[in-house]
């Protein structure tokens, strides 16, 4: 059993692909069939489905599987770690999980920090929702994610970063442009965005505290496209002050009634982490706290 076919197979359901896999580790696509056929046979199991229709997906024994086979390879990365770092060379791959507004305006600061204190660390990044993040974490896909405090489970180990205040945003030329803060009563005659994805709880939470109902105009999902939205005078919307300060020809103003998602980075747990991902979560202490 090797670890160069862990690899391989970490890959294929990763890509969901041989041919992708194949180039990804400059291979053949047979010496990658071979490689999983060969470890399903020393197993004595089948890992994976291939149909050509709907691709490759686990069977019930490689969903139970995967996650050792993932953590072998963490294991083997962290003794490779440990021993560069003994000897003064740095290797190693930190997966991080991340939501949009975390990754244009926290990740950049906090990689552009450790990337002059160790240059030589890769980075993989996979980009979701809350849920999403919090199911990378436990099943090991990523390493480090960003979350938001209430909404991720108790038992990862958490470095709070920053808290991001719920803001109103609206055109450069509306009503609101020379108020410093808005009340939530004033948002009532307004057409509102209200945002169907990831923060939409603390904008529900909002108008339930001032036991108000906004009168929404449009229902979106993406954070960009609201953004966009906003740009045109279409309408007004609440979101994070962290992403909404970031877009251009829109202007934001504080709510009389406060409401903020405290950011943070979690991982299953910092005294089994690698050296890097120590490290790294060890710079974010510094760059943000």
């Amino acid at each position: 059993m090797s670890i160069v076919r862990f690899e391989i197979i970490t890959n294929v359901v990763e890509l969901g692909s041989f041919t992708a896999t194949a180039e990804k580790l400059n291979m053949t696509q047979s010496a990658v069939s071979h490689a999983v056929a060969s470890l399903e046979a020393e197993l004595g199991v089948s890992i994976l489905i291939r149909d050509r229709k709907k691709g490759i997906s686990l069977t019930e024994i490689g969903q139970k599987v995967l996650p050792h086979i993932r953590e072998v390879l963490k294991r083997m990365d962290s003794i490779n770690q440990e021993i560069t770092l003994a000897t003064n060379l740095e290797v190693g791959v930190i997966r991080i999980g991340t939501f949009a507004s975390a990754s244009s305006c926290l990740l950049p600061k906090l990689l552009a920090t450790f990337q002059k204190k160790h240059p030589k660390i890769e980075f993989k990044f996979f980009e979701g929702s809350y849920e999403e993040i919090t199911e990378w974490l436990k099943s090991g896909i990523v390493d480090i994610g960003f979350v938001v405090k209430r909404k991720v489970e108790s038992n990862f180990d958490l470095i709070p970063l920053i808290k991001d205040n719920m803001v109103v945003a609206y055109h450069t030329k509306h009503r609101f442009h020379s108020k410093e803060i808005v009340s939530m009563e004033d948002l009532i005659d307004e057409p509102f965005i209200m945002p169907t994805g990831m923060y939409q709880s603390h904008v529900n939470e909002l108008f339930h505290e001032a036991d108000l109902r906004p009168s929404i105009r449009f229902e979106v999902h993406d954070c960009t496209t609201i953004a966009n939205m906003v740009q045109e005078g279409l309408g007004v919307t609440i979101g994070p002050e962290l992403f909404l300060k970031t877009q251009q020809n829109i202007k934001i103003s504080k709510l009389n009634i406060e409401n903020c998602r405290e950011v943070a980075l979690a991982c299953q747990s910092i005294v089994n982490a690698s050296p890097a991902v120590k490290e790294f979560l060890q710079v974010a202490k510094g760059v943000f706290n």
